[in-house]
């Protein structure tokens, strides 16, 4: 029972162990995750996080194109 409790909190620890432990503390600490500078270290963390954009597949030869 105290397994299928906790679980969902490891899980997170065990993806992003540094911003889960810097939520944690900054709960423990009553600090505002909107104010400078948590919410600028949030945004950091979060878009070194996210999977770069994909490009589209590199094609041989010229392309036609229309113009109107």
């Amino acid at each position: 029972m105290l397994f299928n409790e906790l679980s969902p909190l490891v899980q997170e620890f065990l993806q992003q162990p540094t911003a889960f432990l810097g939520g944690f503390v900054s709960g423990l600490l009553g600090l505002d995750l909107q104010e400078d500078p948590l919410k600028s270290w949030l945004e950091r963390q979060t878009s070194t996080q996210s999977p770069p954009p994909s490009s589209p597949p590199p094609t041989s030869g010229p392309q036609r194109i229309a113009i109107d």
